[in-house]
């Protein structure tokens, strides 16, 4: 099935739902761009998340969704709330959806849960995913181990829904690549940080663009929470901490707490948890989100069908 057919968007391509970043602002950006803008929840309350949905929809009207993370505390009430807003597509993480699924169907919402292996993207499938967004390690904040490059083929070999790349993917070059794996689109993050829509901080959008390719690092490996971050004091604190096995959880905790808050609003270059995958020594430039997506897929080469 053609993506954008699905989706009924223009490229086929989805905004990732970032935590505290993926506001009104960037998704109907994205969406008036072509793509598919997500409003994304993170720790959101359910009011919070209303008032994001509606001001999308004054921004735009063309489709959005909206991400969920069900290891929110709010889950449940924020899985009524998308219903009681009328939204269509809903994409998910940190955990499985299935508990949620009736319902969704129900009401005609579209699901795409965000998986890390094969062995998840099968059960998916099985309990009613529309289509995957398929992450490989190479992204932004929490991820699994499994590369892109090798995951996404292994994925496509075993689901026959639509697969959706996501993870390293910042220009027409990872989008092909993608797509000659059997992707049918991707999910870009990193890349958007760097746009003129993005409600960050102007000292988190320029440490992605002075990014290189050793700029980033994983934080949490131990702990089962994987996170990839841009280096900054912060991070180094964190991994000398864990680098013997010494540090307490709750040592750990108190070094992070509301660092991503510290990042995305206060810009603190020091403290802050700047989250963004290994693609951000591709982004050089701030641009506003229309020209990035015309960027990816005006180059593209599959796209336009040359190979």
């Amino acid at each position: 099935m053609d993506l954008r057919d699905l989706l009924n968007i223009e490229y086929p391509i989805i905004q990732g739902g970032m935590a505290n970043i993926a506001t009104h602002q960037l998704a109907a950006a994205v969406s008036n761009a072509g793509g598919l803008g997500l409003v994304g929840c993170g720790g959101w309350d359910p009011e919070r998340v209303r008032e994001e949905i509606r001001k999308t929809k004054e921004l735009t009207d063309k489709p959005f969704g909206v991400n969920i993370m069900l290891m929110s505390p709010h889950a449940k009430d924020i899985s009524d709330v998308v219903i009681e807003e009328g939204v269509k597509i809903v994409t998910t993480g940190a955990g499985s959806p299935g508990i949620y699924m009736k319902k969704w169907k129900e009401a005609g919402i579209i699901v795409i849960p965000v998986v890390p292996s094969v062995a998840f993207a099968i059960r998916l499938e099985k309990s009613g995913a529309d289509a995957l967004v398929v992450e490989g390690t190479e992204a932004g904040g929490h991820i699994g181990e499994t590369s892109t490059m090798t995951l996404i083929p292994q994925v496509v070999d075993a689901v026959s829904i639509p697969v959706i790349a996501a993870g390293g993917i910042a220009d027409h070059r990872g989008l092909d690549a993608a797509f000659i794996l059997g992707a049918k689109g991707v999910q870009i993050g990193t890349v958007l940080l760097a746009s003129e829509e993005c409600p960050i901080h102007e000292n988190y959008k320029q440490m992605v663009i002075k990014a290189k390719d050793t700029s980033t690092v994983v934080t949490g490996r131990h702990t089962g929470a994987p996170v990839r971050v841009l280096k900054n004091q912060m991070s180094r604190e964190y991994l000398d901490l864990t680098k013997y096995g010494q540090a307490s959880l709750e040592q750990l905790e108190k070094l992070t707490l509301g660092s991503l808050r510290r990042a995305v609003f206060d810009g603190d270059l020091d403290r802050g948890s700047f989250m963004a995958g290994q693609s951000a020594g591709l982004v050089k430039e701030i641009r506003p989100v229309k020209a990035i997506l015309k960027d990816l897929f005006e180059n593209s080469l599959v796209y336009k069908g040359i190979i």
